[in-house]
């Protein structure tokens, strides 16, 4: 399942997130495990609904795994609903500016495969 690569991707980037802070009214911030939670679902959203472009672009079934890649550039586009919903709720979790560099870093980096798993275990 494309699940494990993106929560383990989720982990890494919440620990680099730094620990639990008190808030300036003395609650106590999201715990990481509810951040993760609260974003994983769209992580999800946005990798299968890329993962679903790519596997209807015509040029899938004769692509290369080298191709992959410009595949899944074109498929943003039609994904930035569900793209833009992750990146705005990583902002909200952990931080202005923390969803786009999610983004553009570790999910982009486990993407690929996510993809490639997605559409192979998706393929009768």
């Amino acid at each position: 399942m494309i699940l494990a690569p993106l929560v383990g991707v989720t982990l890494v980037a919440s620990v680099a997130a730094g620990p639990v802070v008190v808030e300036p009214q003395g609650s106590l911030s999201m715990t990481m495990r509810l951040k993760n939670a609260a974003v994983e679902p769209l992580i999800r959203s946005a990798t299968e609904c890329i993962a679903r472009a790519v596997r209807a672009d015509p040029r899938w079934r004769k692509s290369t795994p080298n191709d992959l890649g410009d595949l899944i550039v074109d498929a943003i586009p039609g994904c930035v609903v569900p793209v833009r919903a992750m990146i705005d709720r990583y902002d909200s979790a952990f931080g202005e500016g923390t969803g786009e560099a999610f983004f553009t870093g570790p999910y982009l980096d486990v993407l690929p495969g996510a993809v490639s798993k997605w559409v192979a275990d998706a393929v009768p």
